[in-house]
């Protein structure tokens, strides 16, 4: 029995066991300084987009549907190989026909093995050039895929940081309403104002206080359009740097962009292929009135077991050749079907053109973001200085006294608005951007991750 026992503690560890509860203890301690590290780094645009690209169910969509389309070319490529069949049947047979003296009773087995090679199938032929083209339209509406995974994302991401400043500026402005409206309050009890001032200072605070709900409301709204590509709640997003160049492209690019939109555009693509693959329905359909040609194979052996008085019988047959096949008059289906498909032709003539002139509008309405934003911006730069200077002048009035305090709170609220405004306009111009890349069908995945540079924690 030891001290510890007889005054009813339990005795403390040994010199040998601290060691290892410490190294337990420091483990730990380093393990949530990690996760709590990790969890204040911000997300970047690249991070979203790895999130994204593994998450969003309408990309995910977009592949499995590129998947099936491209099982279109094995099922054509069938139409021009062999196709052998075998089959075998067994069966027993109770014969009363008057051949035999009474009635006989027998087993009888057949077994055929065919084979069928197309020689000259020229619809078999129109249907395999046609599964090519509807592979490579696959493709290409997977890539169209691709590139708005990659628009929806940034342009998200850009959405939410412009909510964020549009609340700060909302609550800021509030911010400064409640102390002017507890100044008016103050003066207006002692009498050196009238109560018009009061109920004004009172008016533009509730309006304030609406204004921040709205857009607190708008954040939430902008986070949940994002948090559905990622299918998970949204992690802090790192900020555009206050210094960030939002020039992404030079003069000659922009003309570059905009001229070859009208060939280059992935939906420009598309409608070519689309047209293609009509144009090899129509061949297709046409095909239906030449004759075909196949080369023929078949061995039959037939058995019966006691199938006649003398025993059993047992038959082999094999032949070899060609199956000439003419269609002559099917009531007019086919000549119908030809001419459903060539107004599905022209159908796909129409809609090229279309998607060429609407990649001509896209690339033209971007080329105007990007240049309006970059004026914008600059513009709102040279404001946002004159509205800070504003703020100093009517600051050191004030201590003069040839200013008002409503006229401090009006010159911090044009301040306030002008941020925002400037924060919109470097967001603008950004997305501009990317979208007049996309409506060349030149937007990459590292045109996006590259953004990264210009965000900061």
């Amino acid at each position: 029995m030891n001290d510890y026992t007889l005054i009813g503690l339990a005795p403390r560890p040994t010199l040998l066991a601290r060691p290892a509860r410490l190294r337990q203890r420091l483990l730990l301690a380093g393990l949530l300084c990690a996760g709590l590290a990790a969890q204040a780094q911000s997300a970047r645009l690249g991070d979203i987009l790895t999130l994204a690209r593994s998450s969003d169910a309408q990309y995910a969509a977009a592949r499995a549907t590129a998947d099936s389309a491209h099982e279109k070319l094995p099922q054509a490529l069938a139409g021009l190989r062999p196709n052998i069949n075998l089959t075998h049947n067994h069966k027993n047979n109770d014969d009363n026909s008057s051949a035999y003296s009474g009635s006989v009773n027998y087993e009888a087995s057949s077994t055929v093995l065919s084979l069928n090679q197309p020689l000259y199938r020229p619809v078999n032929t129109a249907n395999k050039q046609q599964a090519e083209f509807q592979v490579q339209l696959a493709d290409q509406q997977l890539a169209l895929a691709e590139q708005e995974l990659l628009l929806r994302v940034a342009r998200g991401y850009f959405d939410v940081l412009q909510a964020q400043d549009d609340l700060a500026a909302a609550s800021a402005q509030k911010d400064a309403l409640v102390q002017q409206l507890a100044q008016a309050k103050r003066s207006y009890e002692v009498g050196t104002v009238p109560v018009t001032d009061f109920n004004e200072a009172q008016s533009r605070h509730d309006l304030a206080v609406a204004q921040e709900i709205a857009s607190r409301n708008d954040l939430e709204g902008k986070k949940n359009v994002l948090e559905k590509s990622l299918a998970r709640p949204l992690p802090t997003l790192a900020k555009l740097g206050a210094q960030a160049s939002t020039e992404l492209l030079s003069t000659e690019q922009q003309r570059t962009l905009m001229q070859s939109a009208a060939h280059t555009a992935l939906q420009v693509a598309i409608a070519h292929s689309a047209l293609r693959v009509a144009q090899r329905e129509l061949a297709k359909r046409d095909a239906a009135h030449w004759p075909t040609l196949d080369l023929v194979l078949a061995t039959r052996n037939d058995t019966g077991v006691n199938a006649t008085p003398f025993g059993s019988s047992q038959t082999r047959q094999s032949s070899i050749g060609v199956e000439l096949a003419v269609p002559l008059y099917q009531g007019g289906a086919i000549s119908s079907r030809v001419r459903e498909a060539l107004a599905e032709q022209q159908r796909a003539e129409q809609e090229l053109s279309n998607a060429q002139r609407q990649a001509e509008l896209d690339a033209r309405q971007a080329l105007l973001g990007v240049q309006s934003g970059s004026a914008l911006t600059q513009a709102l730069r040279q404001a946002l200085s004159s509205s800070e200077t504003q703020l100093r002048s009517t600051q050191r009035g004030l201590q003069v006294g040839v200013r008002t305090r409503v006229d401090v709170l009006n010159a911090e609220l044009q301040l306030y608005a002008t941020r925002k405004d400037l924060a919109a306009a470097r967001y603008r111009t950004l997305v501009s951007a990317l979208q007049l890349k996309a409506a060349a069908g030149a937007l990459q995945e590292t045109d996006v991750r590259g953004m990264d540079a210009l965000l900061t924690e």
